[in-house]
């Protein structure tokens, strides 16, 4: 896929004032300072479409961008640590939570993690909550060039291992490095076979 063009639609604090459901949707979360932002700036390969800080927490509303004139790529709050009280953490969680369980075009949440760091219980809690759900996910774990080889595949056997305890069968993993554009590719494929799939529905 050829990135063309990106527009910003808005940043949104309700479900209701997100753009219409028009097109198909591919929205990322994670933990705070997983490496979002800069995931999501290299795969539309904009230095700062979506803006990096050293402060967890900086996103606290859904962006939308319209890619291509095609395609919705939503920038979600993340969750877990960050300099907010605990009224504002709640309200993240329920915007999320509202977000993807009423969003009608939502194609498939991107999920970051961490690759350095094993998975932590609120990571599984809330792909067990996605899984119980029925929304389609993916796990892109980020910043895969700060291990060796076999460190990456250590994690990845224990991420397996744990996961495979309550799940049946593991959902998609992309392996991603934002400074060295590892995945970028695998990604936009993904996307692009999925918008062909909300076309024919």
């Amino acid at each position: 896929m050829v990135i063309r063009s990106i527009t910003f639609t808005g940043s949104s604090p309700s479900l209701k004032l997100c753009p219409p459901p028009d097109h198909p949707e591919y929205a990322f979360t994670g933990r705070s300072n997983v490496g979002k932002s800069s995931l999501i700036n290299m795969l539309t390969q904009r230095k700062n479409l979506a803006r990096i800080s050293s402060t967890p927490g900086k996103t606290q509303l859904i962006n939308h961008f319209l890619i291509n004139d095609a395609w919705y790529l939503a920038d979600l709050p993340g969750y877990g640590y960050a300099k907010v009280g605990k009224e504002k953490r709640r309200s993240f969680r329920r915007l999320v939570t509202e977000y993807v369980l009423e969003r009608s075009n939502l194609m498939s949440l991107f999920l970051l993690i961490d690759a350095r760091h094993p998975v932590l219980a609120n990571d599984h809690a809330f792909m067990d909550f996605l899984g119980n759900k029925g929304i389609p996910f993916v796990i892109a774990f980020t910043k895969t060039d700060k291990l060796s080889s076999n460190e990456m595949q250590k994690n990845l056997r224990r991420f397996r291992e744990k996961t495979l305890e309550r799940w049946e069968e593991l959902p998609p993993l992309f392996l991603t490095s934002a400074r060295k554009g590892t995945g970028r590719e695998e990604i936009l494929d993904f996307i692009e076979k999925s918008n062909e799939m909300f076309k024919k529905s």
